[in-house]
């Protein structure tokens, strides 16, 4: 589904159902880069790359290494290439109550996938460089979902889902290694998901992420610097929200940038960021350059 992010209106669909290129089958996780869009297939076990805005299909990857793929997170890397992290929440099966099987710690070395993508006028060609994930009890990741990172900081945040051993934001460089820390053990009810980055130059700003509650989300406020919890804001209906996005620059109907939310799988809710900082007390703008 496509909108036009000032007014709400319904530009136009894309895709049908299938396995070809410009189809999808369970499409969970989406990243925008530059002119590409990346979008997870979870039943399709794959990403696929999308021209903006003509949305035509230029490559798909990962369906050798992939099983369960649910979020994503683009960047450029220092080589020049584009680096693409994405979560994999593969099971060890179903119980008689046909409820998912967590598999053992040791097995879930495999949590994040890491492809390099070079782009090269119309060709993309994507190479896996490899996977990670925390085999211990405080650092595994048993089901994630969505993730970000901040480079300036060298912070991965990987939302941890599984209530049985506390949902909460695992922390990870940037190199895949789990940092001894876990944010928001505790505050997190319902399921940590969505996560966004509001990146000044200067390196402060603030992470976004969801408490997804069934009736209504909570989104916790972190500073970026400290992780420290600074409050979270929810809408008047926004609900069960799984994907979120920041758009940071100004557009004419959101001049301080804007926060959207999923609503229940049905709808999109945007939060301007002028309403956001001044419910939590937060800058309204980055600071000005030196």
């Amino acid at each position: 589904m496509v909108y036009d992010g000032d007014t709400g209106a319904t530009l136009r669909t894309v895709g049908t159902e299938g396995r070809k290129p410009g189809q999808f089958k369970r499409p969970n996780g989406v990243s925008v880069h530059g002119n590409l869009l990346f979008v997870v297939e979870r039943d399709n076990q794959r990403v696929q790359v999308l021209s903006l805005p003509d949305m035509e299909t230029l490559a798909t990857f990962g369906e050798t290494e992939l099983r369960k793929p649910y979020g994503l997170w683009v960047r450029e890397h220092a080589s020049g290439q584009l680096e693409v992290l994405v979560t994999d929440a593969y099971m060890a099966g179903k119980d008689a109550q046909d409820e998912d099987i967590l598999p053992p710690l040791a097995q879930l070395d495999r949590r994040v996938q890491r492809y390099l993508v070079s782009v090269d006028g119309g060709e993309i060609n994507a190479v896996n460089a490899g996977h990670f994930g925390d085999t211990s009890e405080s650092g595994a990741i048993r089901v994630p979902e969505s993730l970000w990172g901040d480079a300036a900081n060298d912070r991965l945040l990987v939302s941890e889902e599984d209530l049985a051993s506390g949902t909460a934001l695992r922390e990870y460089s940037l190199a895949g290694e789990f940092r001894g820390r876990t944010i928001g053990t505790g505050l997190f009810k319902a399921q940590a998901e969505g996560i966004a980055l509001w990146a000044c130059a200067d390196g402060s700003g603030y992470w976004l992420a969801t408490d997804q509650f069934k009736d209504r989300s909570l989104f916790h406020v972190f500073d970026r610097k400290t992780m420290e919890h600074r409050g979270a804001f929810a809408g008047l209906k926004t609900a069960n929200t799984d994907g979120v996005w920041l758009h940071q620059a100004p557009t004419a109907r959101f001049p301080q940038g804007v926060f959207y939310a999923v609503h229940d799988d049905m709808a999109v809710a945007a939060f301007d960021w002028r309403d956001i900082a001044a419910a939590l007390d937060l800058p309204l703008a980055c600071p000005a350059a030196p």
